[in-house]
């Protein structure tokens, strides 16, 4: 048992790596400023399933906006930790609403980084679908609903992106 407990954390650490590289490259290669925050989705393979569902809510136009937007993006393994059937059902055309719901719950109105997002700690913000989440400072990391930010501050043109652990629920 303990040894796949250790394989788990590996493994997701590896994950969390990958996809931390994967973002500081494009950080880095100067494709953020020109890039809105679906294209810097869609161009990270650790991102296809939230890709997947915003467009199943058809939100891909709303995010494409102007903005800014703060998205709290969770990854491929975060919508794979939700109960089995779970994302399934919620990709269904007669549950978009709800899908809608759950998507806008990870995106707050206007751009905060990381470092005012610390200042926060203890405190609600209010998301896109009007329902607060709160803020939590935890050692060196920083939560949002209870999900780990694991790669913070990936700047697009119209927002900020904070990749998260887990898929937050209003």
């Amino acid at each position: 048992m303990k040894h796949r407990r250790r394989l788990i954390f590996a493994s997701l650490l590896v994950v969390a790596m990958i996809l931390q590289a994967s973002m500081c490259v494009m950080a880095q290669s100067g494709q953020t400023n020109n890039m809105d925050i679906v294209q810097m989705a869609q161009s990270n393979k650790q991102l296809t399933t939230l890709v997947k569902a915003l467009e199943a809510a058809d939100l891909v136009d709303d995010l494409k906006g102007a903005g800014p937007f703060t998205v709290f993006a969770p990854t491929n393994e975060a919508f794979n930790k939700l109960p089995k059937g779970t994302l399934d059902e919620l990709l269904k055309p007669e549950n978009k609403a709800k899908l809608a719901d759950l998507l806008t719950y990870h995106v707050k109105s206007g751009k905060t980084s990381s470092q005012e997002a610390l200042k926060l700690n203890g405190q609600d913000i209010k998301m896109l679908n009007g329902k607060p989440a709160k803020i939590e400072v935890k050692g060196n990391d920083l939560y949002i609903d209870g999900a780990k930010v694991i790669v913070a501050d990936v700047q697009a043109k119209n927002g900020v992106i904070h990749v998260i652990d887990a898929v937050m629920q209003p």
